[in-house]
């Protein structure tokens, strides 16, 4: 999917729409006590945008940084300054083309839920990339 193209989503009775432009910057999967309670579900499947690629419209209302419908209650969104963090249920296409590139706080894993093999694993939240420098051989003689 090219940069330009664009995703709707909304909610279970209709009243929000959004619409998130190009592909996310990462997506993941998280299985914390807080995205199980805000799910219903085992795991949360989500993808992340840029905010500015983030369009809403009809009513929001928020709890702990995590937006949803006030009519049904789906869950939607969690709108940070410079991200949003979509559910990625909430698409309007399924099954989607986006692959979850990580998974977090695996300890909470439900034990018949297999890892996803290519995906990095973390045991709690993702930890910051740090650089690293690697010596290489002097080939400049």
């Amino acid at each position: 999917m090219s940069d330009d193209n664009i995703r709707h989503g909304g909610c279970l009775c209709g009243a929000v729409r959004f619409s998130v432009k190009g592909v996310p910057l990462r997506a993941g999967i998280c299985h914390c006590q807080d995205c199980r309670r805000a799910s219903g579900s085992a795991f949360n499947f989500f993808g992340i945008w840029e905010r500015a690629d983030f369009k809403a419209a009809g009513n929001l209302r928020e709890f702990r940084g995590r937006s949803f419908c006030p009519d049904c209650g789906s869950r939607i969104a969690s709108l940070q300054d410079d991200e949003v963090e979509i559910m990625l249920g909430s698409l309007d296409f399924a099954p989607t083309d986006i692959i979850p590139a990580y998974e977090l706080w695996i300890c909470r894993r439900e034990p018949w839920l297999m890892d996803l093999q290519w995906a990095q694993q973390f045991q709690y939240d993702r930890t910051p990339v740090t650089a690293v420098s690697i010596e290489g051989p002097d080939i400049a003689n």
